[in-house]
């Protein structure tokens, strides 16, 4: 409760800012600080030091999983606000207002990790992604990011009636919101009710497919990524992905088997059309932005595997998976935003003229792709690693094809490498402080760590 209550305040707080404060980084410091209390407070709430003492009537469930996954979100942002706060408030004119639907996003964030009624998971789906649909089209006189944000807004808001319709299939099958509620009248199996449950449960799981980019509901991912300004790609690729998968795994982890029989068939077959779209397509994009929109849409498929495997493994993994990916991918946009052209050409003898931008871009990029020694090849083992444990040598071959699609991954992944160290040119980039620099090693040698020694971040969890 402490970070729903906390974040909503400090949006309001930042709104009143951009009144009394006219000096832009002095905003951008006040929300640093803002996070610093964000994470102090679900830190507390966490480890049952102290929370608000407000009754939810059981509409809202405060887990260690879900606690825990606010402190990464929460963190990860508070990494990102240091590392391109600058270059958020060069976007427009109203600075304050952009942290300000940051920290309301945060809000809707902390509500999917923690409800308990399918009100809740419809507010919190809501409330993290109208700020994001404002965020996409802030560029005002950039025609592509007027464009994302429509296509951004009218597709959501479209998934969102699919969600609804969903959501109200099932109140009608059982006459109650709550999730427990209605596995346990159903004794597990959706089907005492007719086909209204599983058809309910069947228009969220494509609502939620939506909003993770999973294929063939990605549609969108692409267009938006490469249209909504850089620095809120970033945010919206890394830290609100992770939050749509936990809202994903909280329903569908009580939930999957009531589809009965064909969630065999549909997960196995969501992920491989996932890791097949993401990665092929990757392959032929000429704008590391949009290879990086496609590269999302393939690591979505790996993220899938915890809702595949849903144990106590596959839990420990997303966590990790959440970690490692909005690291790495807020470290490469923080890079991406300093160049000044977006194509692989531009990176071209990046490594002579920035030696240290190349080096933990080589770092965050060989952890998306899953090399040893990063936190993403460790992320990536617990997904599968999940799958066999639940299924054994039956989901050998999924395993086997999320392997081959990743190995995939790893040419383009390359590409970008490869343009820095061995391809001659004059990448060119915008002044770039020590500072940023040093924020960038701290970043890449997180990643070394998790990467070394996953138990540096799992034993918090357990702590």
């Amino acid at each position: 409760m402490n970070a729903i209550i906390i974040s909503a305040l400090l949006g309001v707080v930042m709104m009143f800012s951009s009144i009394l404060i006219q000096n832009r980084y002095a905003i951008r410091n006040i929300a640093v600080v803002g996070l610093l209390i964000l994470l102090l407070g679900n830190l507390l709430n966490t480890y049952t030091v102290y929370s608000f003492d407000i009754d939810t009537h059981n509409m809202l469930r405060f887990d260690k999983f879900g606690l825990f996954f606010n402190s990464i979100a929460i963190a990860a942002t508070l990494l990102y606000v240091i590392l391109s706060g600058s270059d958020i408030v060069k976007v427009g004119n109203y600075p304050a207002e952009y942290f300000a639907l940051i920290f309301f996003s945060l809000c809707g964030i902390t509500i999917l990790s923690s409800y308990n009624t399918l009100l809740m998971l419809f507010l919190g789906v809501e409330i993290m992604s109208i700020p994001l649909y404002i965020l996409t089209g802030s560029d005002k006189k950039n025609l592509k990011s007027n464009e994302a944000s429509l296509k951004y807004f009218l597709m959501g808001a479209f998934s969102t009636g699919i969600m609804l319709m969903g959501i109200a299939l099932l109140y009608g099958a059982s006459g109650n919101f709550n999730l427990e509620y209605n596995h346990a009248a159903s004794n597990g199996n959706a089907y005492n009710y007719g086909i209204l449950a599983p058809l309910g449960l069947l228009m969220i799981f494509i609502s939620m497919a939506f909003k993770v980019s999973a294929a063939p509901f990605h549609f969108w991912t692409p267009d938006v990524y490469d249209g909504a300004p850089s620095v809120f790609t970033s945010f919206m690729a890394t830290i609100v992905k992770a939050a749509g998968f936990i809202a994903f795994i909280k329903l569908f982890g009580i939930r999957i088997a009531d589809l009965g029989p064909s969630s065999i068939i549909i997960l196995p077959a969501i992920i491989i059309a996932t890791l097949l779209v993401g990665n092929i397509t990757a392959v032929f994009q000429q704008s590391v932005k949009r290879m990086l929109a496609y590269s999302s849409i393939a690591q979505a498929g790996f993220m899938l595997f915890a809702l595949y495997g849903n144990n106590d493994l596959s839990a420990e993994g997303i966590l990790l998976y959440a970690t490692a990916y909005s690291i790495a991918t807020i470290g490469i946009f923080a890079i991406l935003i300093k160049m000044k052209d977006y194509t692989f050409d531009g990176y071209n003898g990046l490594a002579k003229k920035q030696p240290i931008l190349a080096a933990t871009n080589t770092v965050f990029l060989l952890s998306l792709a899953g090399i040893p020694l990063t936190a993403g090849f460790f992320a990536k083992y617990y997904m599968l690693a999940s799958a066999l444990k639940t299924y054994g040598h039956g989901a050998l071959w999924l395993v086997i094809v999320a392997v081959l699609f990743a190995a995939v991954s790893v040419y383009y992944y390359f590409r970008v490498i490869q343009a820095m160290y061995f391809k001659e040119g004059e990448a060119e980039t915008s002044e770039i402080s020590s500072n940023f620099k040093a924020i960038l090693v701290v970043l890449a040698a997180l990643i070394i760590l998790i990467g070394i020694n996953p138990s540096l971040l799992l034993t918090w969890f357990y702590f």
